[in-house]
C-alpha cells in the first residue's frame, strides 16, 4: 500500500472578498462557483475556501451573509465535486457576527476559517498616499470566542488565520484558555501590514505553532509567492492558492482560472516528492469524517 502520510492537502480560494467581477475573471453565481470548483478539484484541490457574494445584478463586487445565498452556492459546489471539503470565510468588521454565524449553522462547513488576531489593514502607493483610508481588522479575544462557540456548536473545524507572528503564537493560548481544542493554523503572508511574503520568515515560524497541527500559507503576490508555495511544499505544509490570492501563474501570465492555478500548485506538491491527497486522504488526514 501507498504511503499517503506526507500527501499534500491542496485548497483553492476560489473568490475573494471584494474582487470586482465586471474586472476580473471571479466566480459569484453559484453555477460561476461550482463550475471554477470542479476545476480546480480536478486539478488537485480537495478544499474550497468559499466567500459569499451578493447575487444581485451589479452587486456581485460585495458580501453577502444570507444563510439561502450560502446553501445555493454550496449545494453547488458539493454536487459539482463530490467528497469535497468546505471551508467557509468568516470576517467581519465589528462585534457583529450574526451573519457568519447564521450561514455556519446552516451549511455546517467541515472548516471554517477563525481570523485569531487585530491587525491594522494598511496599504501604502509610492507617492504616499493610502492604497484605501486606515482600517483595523478588529478580532478581539471575545469575537473569537463567539466565533469558536458556533463551530463547535456545528461540529466544525476553525482554521486559525495568523497574519503576524504575534497572532499565530496566540493560538496556543486559546487552548491552552479552553477556547478550543483544535488548533490548525494558515500563515497569511503578503499583506503589506503583516507578514511578508518570505520563506525564512515561514521556516521559524514553524518553532512556534502547537505540536502536531496541521498548517499552510495563504500567499498573496504575484510571482514572488511561487518560490515560497514551493518551501511550503518542501516543509510539508498544507498548500493554498487559487483567485482570491493572486490572478498570477509562475512564469508571469495572468492565470485563465482556479484551475490552472491548483495545476500550478500541484507541481510544487510534486517537486518537492510529495502526491496530492485525494478528497478522501484529506478527509483522513483532518481527522472529518468520510
Amino acid at each position: 500500500m501507498a504511503d499517503t502520510t506526507n500527501r499534500a492537502i491542496l485548497t483553492c480560494a476560489l473568490t475573494g472578498v471584494l474582487t470586482d467581477p465586471s474586472q476580473y475573471p471571479v466566480p459569484v453565481t453559484p453555477a460561476q462557483m461550482a463550475a471554477e470548483a470542479r476545476d480546480a478539484f480536478n486539478a488537485g484541490a480537495t478544499i474550497m475556501h468559499v466567500h459569499l457574494r451578493r447575487q444581485e445584478p451589479g452587486m456581485g463586487h460585495l458580501p453577502s451573509w444570507e444563510p439561502e445565498v450560502a446553501a445555493q452556492i454550496i449545494d453547488a459546489i458539493r454536487a459539482a465535486c463530490p467528497g469535497v471539503i468546505i471551508n467557509l470565510t468568516t470576517g467581519v468588521i465589528g462585534k457583529d457576527i450574526s451573519g457568519p454565524a447564521a450561514c455556519i449553522r446552516r451549511i455546517k462547513p467541515e472548516i471554517a476559517a477563525c481570523n485569531a488576531g487585530t491587525l491594522n489593514y494598511l496599504k501604502i502607493r509610492e507617492d504616499g498616499r493610502w492604497a484605501w483610508p486606515p482600517m483595523v481588522f478588529d478580532n478581539p479575544v471575545e469575537k473569537v470566542k463567539a466565533f469558536l462557540d458556533v463551530m463547535a456548536e456545528t461540529g466544525t473545524l476553525p482554521e486559525f488565520e495568523c497574519f503576524d507572528v504575534g497572532i499565530a503564537r496566540s493560538v496556543g493560548m486559546f487552548r491552552k484558555a479552553g477556547m478550543t481544542q483544535h488548533v490548525d493554523y494558515n500563515f497569511v503572508m503578503g499583506v503589506a501590514s503583516g507578514m511578508p511574503v518570505d520563506g525564512d520568515l515561514l521556516a521559524l515560524l514553524l518553532r512556534w505553532i502547537e505540536p502536531g497541527a496541521q498548517w499552510q500559507t495563504t500567499l498573496i503576490g504575484r510571482a514572488e509567492i511561487w518560490p515560497v508555495h514551493q518551501r511550503t511544499a518542501d516543509l510539508g505544509g498544507m498548500l493554498r492558492t487559487g483567485l482570491e490570492d493572486t490572478f498570477y501563474l509562475p512564469d508571469g501570465s495572468r492565470a485563465p482560472g482556479n484551475g490552472a492555478l491548483i495545476e500550478a500548485l500541484a507541481a510544487c506538491a510534486r517537486s518537492a516528492g510529495r502526491e496530492v491527497a485525494s478528497a478522501a486522504e484529506a478527509r483522513a488526514a483532518l481527522g472529518l469524517a468520510a
